[in-house]
C-alpha cells in the first residue's frame, strides 16, 4: 500500500514537506494496525532526511508550531527508536515525487522496495540520530538572561519598604545578630545593636551616593571644587564619611562633632528626617534640622527637604495648615438685571430684643429682607425663631412687597423647617406653585455666612446699630413699639444713597435711594415735628420713645455705615479645586482644633467658572470612650471651613 501527497501552493520548506511525509507514514501505520486482522511483531520505518529523524529524537529543544504539532503526532503513535534512515537512491517513495515511465515500473524498486529488505539480516545501523543543525529556522531561539547582583542597590531596595526609622534599624540589627555565632536570648536589641545597625545601614548608603568621593578620600587624594562635599571638608572614619569641623577640642560626642554625610533624595534620609521631626513633636523646620544634627546626621540641602516633609506632614497639616480658599465667585445674575423690587431677596434673622409686657419681659426677633437689585431692605418682627412664625412673619412680607420668585438664605432651623411644612400639604398645588417661580427657597452651604455677603454685610451693620440704640431702652419697649421702631429703621435705610458720587456736589442731582424705587416719590416723610430728647425714653408717651430711637439710629446710619460703603474684596487668587477622596476635617468655630472631626470628599459641586466652592463629604464616627458622640453621615460645606490634609492625587 502506498499513499503520497501533493505540495501546497503556499512555499513551503523541504524540511517541513519531509515531515509531513513522515506524519502521512505514521497515520498509514495506524490504519493498517487497525484494518489487519494480524499480530505485527515490529514496525520499521524509513526516511531519507537526516532533518526529519533528528527533530523526531530531539528532547531537548523547541520547535516552532507547525514543526512540533508534526513531532507530537509522530511520538504519540510510533517510537523514536523504530525510525531509520534510508539513502535516496534505495528510497522507492522518491518515484511517487518524481514520477516513473510505465516501462521503467518493472525495472524500479517501486513494486519490490529496496533489496536490504529482502536479506535474511539486515546488517544496517539503525539508530544513528543526528543533531540539530545549528541555526535551524524550526528551533525556537533561547533567550538567556544575565542578572548583575549589586549587595548594595539589592539592600537599599529592601530598605524602600520600612516606613519607620525605628523599625528599619530593629530589624537591620537583628539580621546583624544572625550573622554572629553568639547565642542572644533577648528580644531587646541594645543600645550597641542599634548604633551598629545604624552605621551600617548609613555605609550602604553613602557606597551608593558618594561611592567616588570615598576612594579618593581613601587614596589621600583632595576632592575636586565641583564636588557637593568639598566645603564640608570631609573625611573617611571606619568607612564611613564624616564632615570634618573646628570642633575637635570640643567636650561633645563624635557624633555631634562630625556627622555623618546623607544625600537628600535617599529614603533613609527620609525616614531619618520623619523621625527626628516626630522626637521634636511636629515642631518648624528649625527645630527639626537641630534634633537631625543632635543625632549626628548632616543631610546635604536639609533645609529644603524637612521644609518639603512638614508640608506633607498630616500631623503638621491637622494642627496648623489654614482653611481652603477659593477665587471669589462671579455676581449672580439675579445681581445684574433689572427686575422689579424684592423679586429676587435674601434674608436672615437678627435679635434678640428684649420688650416689656405689663411685668413680664419677653424676647422678640427681627427678620430682614435684601432686595437683590435695589438693595432695599424690609423689616419684620418675629415673636420667636420658630417655623410657624417665620411663615407667618413670611407672608406679611409678601402680602406687603409683592410676589418674590427666590428668596436666597443660609440653612436655619425654621427657614428649612419651613420649606418641608409647605411640601407637606398637597403636593399638586407646591408643583404649579414652584413651577411659577412663586417663593422658592435657595440655601446656601451650611456655615457659609460668607456666601450671603450681599445682605449678611447690611444685615451685619443693621443689627449692630439696632442692637445698641435699644441697649438705652431696655424694658421701655412694648411689641407695637419695637414694631414701629423697625418700620422707621427701615424707612431710613431706604432712604440711604446708593453711589457717593457727587454726594459733596451742591450742584448735583439728588442721589438715587431705594425709595425711589419703591415708592416712585422724590420727597422722602419727614419726621414728627418737634425735638427729641433722651429724656423721652421715660416718658409715659410710647411714641416719642420711638423716634428718640430712630433719630439715634438715623445719625449712628450716617456715620457707621454711609462711612463704610466702599467695596471690599478678598479672595484674588485661584487654587486648587478639592476632588473627590480628599481628605479633610470640618473647621467648627465652638470646638478646639484637635477636635474638629475628619472627613472625606465624596461629591464636589463645580460652579460655571469652573472652581469648586462647596463640596459634599462623608464623616465618620465619633466615640467618646462607649458612646457615640454622632454618627456617620454626608454633609455639605464650604471650602472655607475645610482643612485639607491628604490629597488624593497625591
Amino acid at each position: 500500500m502506498a499513499k503520497a501527497r501533493v505540495a501546497p501552493l503556499k512555499i513551503t520548506t523541504i524540511p517541513r514537506l519531509e515531515l509531513s511525509a513522515a506524519v502521512v507514514a505514521a497515520r498509514l501505520s495506524v490504519l493498517l494496525k487497525a484494518e489487519l486482522d494480524m499480530k505485527i511483531d515490529t514496525e520499521y520505518f524509513w526516511t531519507d532526511s537526516q532533518v526529519v529523524l533528528s527533530y523526531i529524537n530531539n528532547e531537548a529543544r523547541r520547535f516552532h508550531v507547525f514543526v512540533a504539532n508534526g513531532v507530537q503526532i509522530i511520538r504519540e503513535n510510533t517510537n523514536p527508536n523504530q525510525w531509520n534512515h534510508v539513502g535516496t537512491s534505495e528510497n522507492p517513495a522518491d518515484h511517487a515525487s518524481r514520477g516513473l515511465c510505465a516501462s521503467e515500473i518493472l525495472t524500479t524498486s517501486w513494486l519490490t522496495g529496496p533489496e536490504f529488505l529482502w536479506e535474511k539480516e539486515m546488517n544496517r545501523e539503525f539508530n544513528s540520530y543526528p543533531e540539530l543543525l545549528v541555526g535551524d529556522p524550526e528551533v525556537k531561539a533561547v533567550q538567556t538572561f544575565v542578572t548583575t547582583a549589586n549587595d548594595t542597590t539589592d539592600f537599599l531596595e529592601c530598605f524602600t519598604r520600612f516606613s519607620s526609622w525605628s523599625t528599619l534599624i530593629k530589624v537591620v540589627a537583628r539580621i546583624k545578630r544572625l550573622g554572629c555565632q553568639k547565642k542572644f536570648y533577648s528580644n531587646v536589641v541594645s543600645v550597641k545593636e542599634r548604633q551598629d545597625a545604624v552605621k551600617s545601614v548609613v555605609k550602604l548608603v553613602q557606597e551608593q551616593a558618594f561611592g567616588s568621593e570615598v576612594k579618593l578620600l581613601k587614596r589621600g587624594e583632595v576632592l575636586p571644587h565641583s564636588s557637593p562635599l568639598f566645603h564640608l571638608n570631609p573625611f573617611v572614619e571606619d568607612d564611613l564619611l564624616r564632615v570634618g569641623g573646628r570642633l575637635k577640642h570640643s567636650s561633645l560626642s563624635e557624633d555631634f562633632r562630625y556627622p555623618l554625610i546623607l544625600p537628600k533624595n535617599s529614603h533613609i534620609t527620609h525616614l531619618i528626617v520623619s523621625y527626628c521631626h516626630i522626637q521634636v513633636g511636629h515642631q518648624g523646620r528649625g527645630q527639626t534640622q537641630m534634633q537631625v544634627r543632635l543625632n549626628g546626621f548632616w543631610i546635604l540641602g536639609c533645609s529644603r527637604l524637612v521644609a518639603q516633609m512638614i508640608h506633607k506632614c498630616v500631623q503638621c497639616r491637622k494642627l496648623r495648615r489654614p482653611a481652603e480658599e477659593q477665587l471669589m465667585a462671579e455676581l449672580p445674575k439675579e445681581r445684574l438685571e433689572a427686575s422689579a423690587p424684592f423679586t429676587y431677596c435674601g434674608m436672615d434673622c437678627f435679635g434678640p430684643f428684649v420688650v416689656k409686657r405689663n411685668r413680664k419681659e419677653h424676647k422678640r426677633y427681627g427678620l430682614v429682607f435684601t432686595c437683590l437689585y435695589s438693595r432695599a431692605v424690609h423689616i419684620e418682627m418675629l415673636d420667636d425663631l420658630s417655623t410657624d412664625c417665620f411663615i407667618n412673619g413670611l407672608r406679611c412680607f409678601i402680602s406687603l412687597r409683592g410676589a418674590v420668585r427666590q428668596i436666597y438664605c443660609d440653612q436655619g432651623r425654621n427657614f428649612v423647617g419651613a420649606q418641608n411644612e409647605l411640601k407637606q400639604y398637597d403636593p399638586k398645588h407646591l408643583e404649579s406653585f414652584l413651577a411659577e417661580n412663586q417663593c422658592e427657597f435657595v440655601f446656601n452651604a451650611p456655615s457659609a455666612s460668607h456666601a450671603g455677603g450681599v445682605w449678611e454685610r447690611q444685615i451685619r451693620t443693621i443689627r449692630n446699630v439696632l442692637a445698641s440704640i435699644l441697649s438705652q431702652s431696655l424694658g421701655k419697649l412694648d411689641d407695637a413699639s419695637l414694631r414701629t421702631f423697625f418700620y422707621e429703621a427701615m424707612a431710613i435705610i431706604n432712604s440711604r444713597p446708593l453711589t457717593l458720587k457727587g454726594i459733596n456736589d451742591p450742584g448735583s442731582l439728588e442721589p438715587l435711594t431705594p425709595n425711589h424705587l419703591l415708592q416712585m416719590k422724590s420727597e422722602s416723610a419727614l419726621p414728627p415735628a418737634g425735638t427729641f430728647v433722651r429724656e423721652d425714653i421715660y416718658s409715659s408717651k410710647r411714641w416719642r420713645r420711638v423716634q428718640f430711637l430712630v433719630e439715634q439710629f438715623w445719625s449712628r446710619w450716617k456715620r457707621e455705615y454711609l462711612q463704610n460703603i466702599s467695596i471690599r474684596q478678598k479672595w484674588h487668587v485661584i487654587r486648587r479645586n478639592l476632588k473627590v477622596n480628599d481628605t479633610v476635617i470640618v473647621k467648627e468655630g465652638f470646638l478646639p482644633r484637635n477636635r474638629w472631626q475628619l472627613g472625606r470628599v465624596v461629591e464636589t459641586m463645580v460652579d460655571s467658572d469652573g472652581l469648586v466652592r462647596k463640596v459634599k463629604l462623608r464623616t465618620g464616627e465619633q466615640r467618646s470612650g462607649r458612646d457615640i458622640i454622632s454618627k456617620s453621615s454626608v454633609i455639605e460645606r464650604p471650602v472655607q471651613k475645610l482643612v485639607v490634609l491628604l490629597e488624593s492625587d497625591s
